[in-house]
C-alpha cells in the first residue's frame, strides 16, 4: 500500500507560555506528570470546620448515651401486666418505731430556747382518731408536752375527748420537753394542723396531718413502698371512711388479700397506712363485718397500747 501524505504538527513539545493563545482563562494541569508538585489545596471556611466538629461531637454523645441506655436494658426487666409490686416489699429497708435514731431536730429544723409545737384544730362530732393513735406513738418516743382545749365555737365536748391525752399529773419545765402537742376542739370541715405557727401554711385532711406526723418517726422507705402506704391512706380516708358501701365492701376485700401475704398493709412493720385504715373501719362500723385476714389484722393493732387506749374513746 502507497504510503500516505504527511501533515505537520501543530506545536511541539516546546511551545512557549507566550505562544499560547490569551482569548481564554488558564486552567491548572490536571495531567501532572511523576515528582511535580501538587497544586495548594483551596482554604477551607472556618465555619464548616466548625459545623463538621459540632457534628462529630453530638454524634459521639448519642452513641454514649445508646451504650448507657443498652447498658440499663440488660438489668432492667419488662414487667408483665400481673405484676404484683407488694412482692419486693419485703426487701425494703424498716425502722422499728422504738428506736433511738430519729432527730426531731434534724427533721423539723433546729430552734434554739423555743419548743416545737404542733397545733391541731379538729371537729369534736367526727373525732380524728388516727391523729390521737400517733400521738401516744410519739410519746412512746420523745417527751412531748400535751394539752387538750376548746374553742368558743364548739358548745360542748364529750368529757373522754377532753381527756384525749390522758391525765399528765407530772409536769416539768416547757424548756425540757421536746415536742408540744396541742389539740383544739373547734368547729372546723376537717382536721387542721400547722407546726410552725408564724410561717407554715395549715395542713389540712385527717389523712395528710397523719403523714407529717409519722415522718418524725423517721423511717425511710423506697419508693415502690412510699406509694403502697399513700395509696392505702387515701384509700381508708375516701373509700373507707367517706365511701359508699359498695366503695367500703371493695376496699375491705383488698385489704383482706393483701393481709393474706404479710401481716401488715405494707410489709411486715406498722405503718400510718394501717392506723388510718384501722381508725376508719372504727369509726364507720365496718369492724364487725370484716373478712379473716382483716379481722385478725385489727386484733394486731388492737394489741398495742396506742389502739387500745383510743378504743376506749369509741365506748
Amino acid at each position: 500500500m502507497p504510503a500516505m501524505y504527511k501533515v505537520r504538527p501543530l506545536h511541539s513539545a516546546g511551545v512557549l507560555p507566550e505562544h499560547l493563545p490569551t482569548c481564554m482563562y488558564p486552567l491548572p494541569n490536571l495531567h501532572r506528570a511523576p515528582g511535580i508538585a501538587a497544586p495548594l489545596q483551596e482554604e477551607v471556611d472556618p465555619s464548616l470546620q466548625a459545623l463538621e466538629s459540632r457534628q462529630e461531637e453530638i454524634l459521639k454523645r448519642l452513641y454514649e448515651l445508646k451504650s448507657a441506655v443498652d447498658g440499663l436494658s440488660k438489668m432492667i426487666q419488662t414487667p408483665d401486666a400481673d405484676f404484683d409490686v407488694t412482692n419486693i416489699i419485703q426487701t425494703d429497708e424498716f425502722s422499728p418505731l422504738r428506736t433511738n435514731g430519729a432527730d426531731l431536730d434534724l427533721m423539723l429544723g433546729k430552734d434554739y430556747g423555743a419548743l416545737k409545737d404542733v397545733v391541731i384544730n379538729a371537729n369534736p362530732s367526727l373525732p380524728p382518731l388516727s391523729l390521737l393513735v400517733i400521738h401516744s406513738l410519739l410519746c412512746e418516743r420523745y417527751k412531748i408536752l400535751s394539752a387538750v382545749h376548746t374553742h368558743s365555737s364548739v358548745k360542748s365536748v364529750p368529757e373522754n375527748l377532753l381527756k384525749c391525752f390522758g391525765e399528765q399529773t407530772k409536769k416539768q419545765p416547757r424548756h425540757e420537753y421536746q415536742l408540744g402537742f396541742t389539740l383544739i376542739w373547734k368547729d372546723v370541715p376537717k382536721p387542721q394542723m400547722k407546726f410552725s405557727i408564724q410561717t407554715m401554711c395549715p395542713i389540712e385532711g385527717e389523712g395528710n396531718i397523719a403523714r407529717f406526723l409519722f415522718s418524725l418517726f423517721g423511717q425511710k422507705y423506697n419508693a415502690v413502698t412510699s406509694t403502697l402506704i399513700d395509696s392505702w391512706v387515701d384509700t381508708a380516708i375516701f373509700q373507707l371512711k367517706e365511701g359508699s358501701s359498695k366503695e367500703r365492701g371493695a376496699v375491705l376485700r383488698s385489704m383482706n388479700a393483701a393481709l393474706g401475704k404479710s401481716s401488715w398493709l405494707v410489709g411486715n412493720e406498722l405503718t400510718v397506712a394501717d392506723v388510718v385504715a384501722w381508725c376508719a373501719l372504727q369509726q364507720t362500723g365496718a369492724a364487725n363485718t370484716a373478712p379473716a385476714n382483716v379481722q385478725k389484722w385489727m386484733k394486731s393493732c388492737e394489741n398495742l397500747a396506742p389502739f387500745s387506749s383510743v378504743m376506749k374513746l369509741l365506748k
